[in-house]
């Protein structure tokens, strides 16, 4: 990107997830996360696909002593697959049981991380391990650069 360059040349992360029970893992997603649909549609041989907005999307990349250590923080053991969802929340005790209740296994309950956030982990429908995490202290403006690990 250069300095004229009005736009990053990236404009949205759109992870998308593969759910074998369709219907569920839009009603936990949409429903009891509460991510609102944007759009939906549908195609030729009953295909089908939401597009949630999830807030603002970041891409961690982390190597594996940070895999593991996350892990370790959350969990107090390695259960991470290659790929987890974190999402930010402002209530993580509260979504956790939500959450649970409306179909993830829990992990890990809400633990206060040493980055200072309240993190909890789940096995969510469509094969989904997930974050949830609230930060506990307001941090000041940084850069992506500068940003700890949020889950």
């Amino acid at each position: 990107m250069t300095d004229t360059d009005a736009r990053p040349p990236v404009l949205q992360l759109r992870l998308v997830v593969e759910a074998e029970d369709y219907e569920a893992a839009l009603t936990f997603y949409r429903d009891t996360l509460g991510l609102p649909q944007l759009e939906a549609y549908s195609g030729e041989g009953d295909a089908e696909v939401a597009i949630l907005d999830a807030g603002r999307a970041t891409l961690e990349i982390a190597n594996p002593a940070q895999k593991r250590m996350i892990d370790d923080v959350e969990v107090g053991r390695q259960v991470a697959p290659r790929l987890r969802v974190a999402f930010e929340v402002t209530d993580a005790a509260s979504v956790t049981s939500d959450l649970v209740d409306g179909g993830a296994t829990l992990l890990a309950a809400p633990v206060r991380t040493p980055w200072d956030s309240l993190n909890a982990r789940l096995e969510a429908p469509a094969g989904l391990q997930v974050t949830v995490f609230q930060e506990l202290s307001p941090a000041p403006p940084r850069s992506p650069a500068q940003a700890g690990p949020t889950g």
